[in-house]
Order: C-alpha cells, then structure tokens, then sequence
C-alpha cells in the first residue's frame, strides 16, 4: 500500500487544520503528515511534478509519483494552499487605497501559484467547507475568498500562536464574507456621523481660512467608526473610554464624539484671553475634555481624551496610565468596563520608538489594560514624507505584530467597511482582551496643515486628491442608489447641522473670554490650585507611634511556615533589631514605614521602575521571594485592617513609555501615592519629553494637577558618567512659579514626611527626590521612630553640632555631599564651620536660608558646596533665585561637559579637592 494512501480517508479541514499548525509549529505534528507537508512544499518550491519526502531512515529526499497518491486529495489540498494563501497574503491586493496605485508584490494569488488551472474552477471542492460555504466550485470559493479578503479591508492575521484567535477571527470573517451588513436605519446613522465629520471641516475652512486645524479631511469616517464604537462597547458594559489622540481630526472628534460645544472651539479659534489668569493654556488641538454621554439605548457613559503636546505619541502611555488607574480604582473584577483608544498618525506610529515601548507593556502585570484599540489616520504622507521615506517596514502598524496582535487595513472611503471593522476590533478586544490595530487609509486634502502647500513635494499625489469626492458624497451616493434615502436627504443634514454651528458661533462672539474645562473633574473634587505660598505651608505628616510600631511589627517578621534565604531572614531581622531595639531606622525602613502609615489610612501605594521590588542598590526588599517556589511575599499587603493596596512591578527596560504611564496613573487617582524609580538618576533622561510636555508643564498649560514622585537616585561615588548625576540642574531649570517639588532629602526622617506629604495636602504637585546610593547604609544616615511619628518635613537642616558665636564659615550644602563633608570636619577637628543643609531645593526656602545667614552673622565666609561641575547640580539655579548667592563662595568641581569622570582614581581625586576647598578658601 502506498505510504500516503491516508490521504483519500481525510476531510479537507483537518487537513487544513494540520497545515497551519505545520506552518507554525512543524514538529507538533506527526510525522507522516509532516512528511507529506515538507514534501509538497519542496515539490511546489521546485515546480516540479514529482513530490518529495524525507525517510525516517535517510535524508537524501525520495522521490514520489504524484500520481500514486489520490488525485483528488492533491487537488483539495491545492485547493487548501490556496484558501492559506488569501489568508496570508491577502491583505498585500486589496482595495484599500482611496488615492494611490498599491505597490506590487509577488507572489501573487493566481492559480498557478498554488498548482491549479483555469480547468479547475468549475471544479468542485470540499475545502470550501473551511471558509463556510460547503463543497463548492473553485470559482466560488475564490469569489468569498476575494470578498474576504481582498476587498475593502485587509486583514493579518496568520502570525497570531493562539489557535482559539485564530479561530476566532476565520469564523469571523466567514461570517457574511467579511462584509458590511447594516440595517437602512444604521446606514442613515452612519451617514448623519458622515456628514457631521465632512461638515464640520467645510465650515472652519469657510470661517477660519489659513488657521491651522489638522482637519480630518480624507479621514472623515473616523468619526462614524468611533460613534459605532462607542455605541457597541457600551452595549458589551464598557462604562468609561480613555482616549489618546494626535492632531489630525482632533477638533471634530471632540466636537462630534465628545459633546465639546462648537461655540468653545470657536472661542479657542478667535484667540481669546482665558477667563482664569491660574494657567497659560495651549493650543486649541492639544486640549482634554471630559464628558458624559448617553448612548442610543440610554446608558451613560464616560469619555476621557487625554491632552497631549505635539510629540504625538506621548499621550499614549498617558492614556495607558490613566486606563490602569481607573480600573484599580473603580474596576478591579471587571477591568474590561474601561477601554483605551488610541489614535495614531502613520509617520508617528512608525516612526516614534514610544509606541514600541507602550505595545511590549500590552500583556504586562503591572501594565496592562485590557487591550487597547489601536486607530490609525493613515495619510500616506507625514508633513512633507513619503510612506515610502518614512519607515522600511511594509505597514506602518507593522509593530502591532510584536503581539501578534490582528492588523486591519481598511479603505477609508468605504465608511462602512471602516464601521465593521471598528466592531470586529471591539469584538476581539473584548473577547480576548489583547490590542488590536486598525490602519485607515485614507488621505491629507491640505498640507500637514491648512496654511500649509502640499504641491510643492507632491504635486501628482495632491492632483488626484484634488479630484476625489469626499467619502459623504461617495457614501450618499451609494445610498441613493440602494433606495435608501433620496437625493435631498444628505443637503438637508448638512443644512440643518451647519445652522446649528452658525448659532454656535454667532454665540461665541458674544464672549470676551474662553474658558477651559478641567480634565476628569469627578476624579479631582475637593483639590484645589495653589500657589508657591501654599506649598511653602508645613503640612502635618504626624503619625501614632502605637500605629507606626502596628506598622513596623508587620513589615519586620517573616512567615514562619515559608522558607527564604538565609541573607533575608538577617535581613528583616536586622530591620526589627533597628526599630524596636536600636530605634536606629535607615532609609529603607524610612521609606516602607511611610507607604505603610499612608496605606493604613486607606491610600493606595504604587510604584514602578527598573527593579524597583529589591531595589537597584539592594535596599528595599519590598517583595521578598520564597526560596524554593519563588512565590512573592508582600509584607506591607499584610498590615490588615481596611488599608489600601500596596501595588509594586518591576518594569519593563523602558523610562520613557513607564514615567508617561505612571504619570497618567497618578492623573487619574489622585489619593494614590505613585512612584515612579530610575535605575540611576540619569536613566530619566529617557523620558525627558514627559518631563518637559508634562511634568513641568501641565498645569499651566491643561490645568492638569499630578502628584507623581519620581525618585532619582544621585551621588558621587566614582562609578562613571552614567551613574553619578540625576542632572537635578535640568529639573530646577523647568522649575517656576508652582509647578512642582524638588528635594535632596539627607534622613530617613525626611523621606518619610516628604512622601506622606504628597497626599496629606488638597493639591497635588510632581515631586521629584534626588536619592541616595552609598547613604542607604550610612551608620550616620539613621533617623528615631519619634522624629517619624512627631515630625515633619524639614525644607532647611541647621547643623546640629555648631555654636553660632563659633563659625567663620557657613556652608550651605544639599544631599550626600553633607555627610563627606563632616567626615572631613571630624578628621579636622574643625568647630569653626557649620553645614547647612538645604533639603527642598524648589520651592526654595528662603525666608529659612536667611534665618540661617542671620543666626551665623559671624561667619565671613559663606558657601554653597556641591559635589557636581560647576556648570550643573544647584548653584546656577539659586543664582536665579536667591539675590544673596551671588556674593557665596562656590566650591565644586571644575565646568565639564560630562556628568563625572569615568576613572575612579581622577573621581575621587576631584571630588577630595572639593572638599578641602570648603575647608581651606585659599584654594580659589
């Protein structure tokens, strides 16, 4: 009998079945079958009419006549090659581009490609079972598969491991051969959305000409696709929408979407002055809004659009932030009620590394949302680039594929198509919780902006632009042929919605002023703006010692029943010893002490960041694993009582993509004490457009209160460039006003009042701390359970072993450099020189430096010492704002270009000298 006489017993869909798994996984398989797979493939590669497979005793290829082996089994599995390659490669001949000839690409999908002929297509087959259709003629199965997959929507999909999505997505687009199928009613919906999209447009461009807007124009059927979105999802329970979103379409989205009146963005347009003077605000196309909206079937439901900078992808990890934050918030069983759209350009999607850092946190512990719909306004051009400029990668989406994540394309002038993709999207996403990306391809009608002249690098492109109906009249075309409505319908709605923006702007000329709404107000109820003076108020950070020692008990004793290292166990003992014996707390206890008291009054604590749950310099040992089973152990979860939740991840190598997020978290859930940890200070230069667009400046710019705290470790301890400078220079640099906290905290004391300060105040304000790394273990870097429980954040240490009457030279100091310096003064035996050390950097302290100026009179000589260049660390930012500093001494190490010298000899050589010129001012 013939090895492979098998075959003639088979259903074509299991053989079908078996093939994909062999594309994939070719050892999974049996070997026979795999034998006849790698066979047919060879004999197909080689176009040869003999078929070839291995031996399990050989691996010279044997040879086989086709004709041994059932003809009609070959022609089904033809036939199922076929069906895999539309699957495939289908999405490469579409009928996607509204504006441009698609590039070519091969091999194509002909016959015989796959060893069928134009003989075969009244054939019939039973593979046309695998796509829905039952056994039918070829020609049939290639009119679905055409349908399918080569028609308005181009999907990928076959690199996607799970088999259950795979599935999932075949039975999918089987259903109705991939086509649009909505009722006249809905049909009617869509174009109303239609029209107000292409509308809205028509109108700026009529009243405002030449104003920048980043119209929508060539994309319009973003805006029905998101109203189908929006109406579906809260049908499936989704209860609140975060979404991000670059320029392009931004005003018809709010305008359209999210209820913002048209007459406010008029306002924004005319250029007026703001009605409050507590903020600059921004442009118009940047803004946020929050909005309820009540669907067609009466659910209410909660919108978010993020506000964003023109670094277009910023936002999305903010929106990723804030989406995690309301489902711990207020979703933790059913996190799927709230869904993050993105909205992308295709230059910025491709081109910007942010996105590749926000899709590797998709499936994430710490990170993850649910699935986020990705959208992208495909205009085929960024600024002046062309596609073919912008990216190698054959899609701009192309990064969704790193999660294997199903990828439509979709012909932006097909509204409807574009709406059906939008609800398979949904479906998907709330079916499996994982992204999906939608590339809308569509095109720019003007210039990156509307003053702006597309022709110059263009011309050919922007010529048949210029001839291109727009997709409302290509859709109410179609419609009046279908006898769906009649040749006045779609005039009459673009009358009706245009009469109501004249209304809207004839009333927002009779307005001085604009006004700007803050953005998701239910969440900041009860906080308020405050000015420098307020944030220069001490704040009562006090605890009970009886609840602190409740709070030192839990966190210092280990389950007996569990096994750890035995470096561990020492450990937390040493821990218990240093607060119940020694009462000699170091800066890890002065840390997790203070996430302990705030989460026993009921705050959430999150923090994130390079190894953030042992901690870079091994301190923290928050989460503490089993040696055996690696099973994690959180202590400050255990502290029992109603206490908020103490969340910790390690993240992902990524600073950027983590402080947007931990930023947008922090937005969102502003009684939560977020925080975000750089593996050394430096490191955040990777986010440094979140902490300019941002961090900075948010408040001023969106009235955006945030309290996220980022924690910088920062000190010269001779280990490189890289890890000795947090650049606290660039962070005082941004600082004005009252935009946000820095510190350079010296006591575990203060670290505790600092961080418990963050929530005990009704505002919020970014903190940033430059840490410590040779001080975690300091004997001298020890503060008393008393000064936690009784204290309170001290802006300003006096030093506490000099006699006024005494000192001839005052130092004003921040940070680790303190304690090099009294070691210096020690071994000196010098009682003629006091320290001061200034632990708040901005809002600089100044009636309290004055204090100190005061107290020591005696003191000829004045200095601010610091262990960085001259050119950074602190001393030309209190040249900027303190008018007495001009007449201080500076000792610090020379100007540099680099942050520290990579040898440890020259480091420490360096910073010797430093010290000594505090000592000794004849060294100038």
């Amino acid at each position: 009998m013939d090895k492979f006489s098998f075959l003639n017993a088979v259903h074509p869909s299991y053989i079908a079945e078996l093939y994909e798994k062999y594309l994939q996984y070719p050892d999974s398989i049996e070997p026979s079958w795999r034998a006849f797979f790698q066979g047919y493939d060879f004999g197909s590669e080689a176009g040869s009419q003999e078929f070839f497979a291995p031996t399990e005793s050989s691996t010279q290829p044997q040879e086989y006549d086709l004709g041994a082996i059932c003809s009609d089994v070959i022609k089904e599995f033809q036939v199922i090659r076929l069906i895999d390659g539309y699957r495939t490669r289908g999405h490469f001949f579409t009928k996607t581009n509204p504006v441009r000839e698609r590039r070519q690409y091969s091999p194509t999908l002909a016959l015989e490609n796959f060893g069928l002929t134009q003989d075969d297509l009244k054939a019939k087959f039973r593979a046309g079972e695998i796509i829905g259709l039952g056994e039918t003629t070829l020609e049939e199965i290639i009119r679905h598969l055409e349908k399918i997959y080569c028609d308005s929507i181009g999907i990928e999909y076959m690199f996607i491991r799970n088999p259950e999505e795979i599935e999932w997505i075949q039975t999918k687009l089987n259903a109705n051969d991939n086509q649009p199928d909505f009722s006249s009613q809905q049909k009617k919906h869509i174009l109303k959305k239609l029209n107000e999209a292409v509308s809205f447009e028509t109108f700026l461009h009529t009243k405002y000409v030449g104003q920048k807007r980043f119209s929508l124009e060539g994309g319009e059927s973003l805006i029905p696709a998101l109203d189908s979105l929006i109406e579906n999802a809260a049908e499936k329970g989704v209860e609140e929408f975060v979404m991000g979103m670059a320029h392009r379409g931004r005003l018809s989205t709010l305008t359209n979407i999210f209820g913002k009146s048209a007459k406010d963005i008029f306002s924004e347009f005319d250029g007026k002055d703001y009605a409050l003077d507590i903020f600059d605000g921004d442009v118009k196309y940047h803004l946020g809004w929050t909005s309820k909206r009540k669907t067609d079937s009466g659910k209410e439901i909660n919108l978010n659009i993020a506000p964003n900078p023109s670094h277009l992808e910023t936002v999305g990890a903010v929106v990723q932030g804030i989406t995690r934050a309301k489902q711990d918030d207020h979703h933790k069983e059913e996190p799927s009620k709230v869904l993050p759209i993105i909205v992308h350009g295709d230059a910025a999607i491709a081109g910007q590394g942010l996105v590749y850092e926000i899709v590797q946190m998709a499936q994430l512990d710490g990170y993850k949302t649910g699935g986020t719909i990705h959208i992208v306004v495909n205009n085929q051009i960024g600024f002046t680039t062309n596609y073919l400029d912008a990216r190698s990668s054959i899609y701009c989406t192309d990064v969704g594929k790193v999660t294997f994540s199903p990828i439509l394309h979709v012909n932006a002038d097909d509204v409807e198509a574009v709406v059906h993709a939008m609800l398979f999207a949904l479906d998907f996403r709330m079916t499996f919780g994982r992204d999906v990306f939608i590339d809308l391809l569509g095109y720019r009608k003007y210039g990156h902006n509307e003053g702006d002249e597309p022709r110059f690098t263009q011309p050919k492109l922007y010529k048949a632009i210029a001839r291109h109906s727009n997709p409302r009249d290509i859709y109410s075309k179609k419609l009046v042929a279908q006898g769906v409505i009649d040749e006045n319908y779609t005039k009459q709605l673009e009358e009706e919605y245009k009469a109501k923006l004249e209304e809207n702007l004839e009333d927002s000329r009779k307005e001085d002023k604009t006004t700007v709404t803050p953005f998701m107000q239910d969440e900041w109820e009860g906080y308020e703006y405050v000015k420098t003076e307020t944030m220069m108020e001490t704040v009562d950070t006090k605890i009970d010692l009886n609840k602190l020692d409740e709070i030192a008990e839990v966190i210092t004793k280990l389950p007996k029943e569990k096994k750890f290292l035995s470096k561990i166990n020492r450990l937390i003992e040493a821990r218990h010893t240093m607060y119940f014996k020694d009462n000699k707390l170091d800066w890890a206890m002065g840390e997790l002490l203070a996430y302990g008291s705030l989460l026993k009054e009921g705050h959430d604590v999150r923090m994130s960041g390079q190894d953030v749950e042992r901690g870079t310099f091994s301190h923290r040992h928050a989460v503490i694993k089993v040696e055996d089973s690696e099973e994690e152990v959180v202590l400050l979860n255990e502290l029992k009582g109603d206490q908020g939740d103490f969340y910790i991840y390690n993240s992902l190598l990524s600073e950027y993509g983590v402080v947007g997020f931990d930023y947008g978290y922090a937005m969102a859930s502003p009684n939560t004490l977020t925080i975000w940890e750089a593996q050394f200070g430096d490191f955040s230069n990777g986010a440094q457009i979140m902490i300019d667009q941002y961090i900075s400046a948010a408040e001023d710019k969106w009235k955006l209160q945030n309290g996220l705290v980022m924690l910088l470790p920062h000190g010269y301890e001779g280990q490189g460039a890289e890890h000795s400078s947090a650049r606290m220079e660039r962070y005082l640099q941004l600082c004005a006003t009252d935009n946000m906290f820095v510190a350079n905290v010296t006591t575990p004391a203060n670290l505790f009042h600092i961080l418990r300060r963050q929530l005990k105040t009704n505002y919020r304000k970014p903190l940033i701390i430059f840490t410590p790394k040779s001080l975690l273990r300091h004997p001298k870097v020890v503060s008393t359970k008393e000064e936690m429980a009784n204290g309170s954040f001290q802006m300003v240490i006096d030093d506490p072993k000099a006699k006024a009457s005494k000192i001839k030279t005052l130092v004003f100091v921040s940070g680790k450099f303190y304690y090099d310096l009294i070691e210096k003064r020690e071994e000196l035996k010098r009682d003629d020189v006091a320290f001061i050390r200034l632990e708040q950097l901005f809002p600089l302290p100044k009636d309290e430096i004055r204090k100190m100026l005061k107290k020591y009179k005696n003191a000829d000589d004045v200095v601010w010492a610091q262990e960085e260049p001259k050119n950074m660390g602190a001393y030309s930012y209190l040249l900027m704002h303190l008018e007495e500093a001009k007449d201080f001494r500076i000792c610090s190490r020379k100007m540099y270009a680099a942050p520290a010298a990579g040898s440890t000899v020259r480091s420490k050589a360096r910073h010797a000298k430093v010290i000594e010129n505090v000592f000794d001012k004849s060294m100038d």
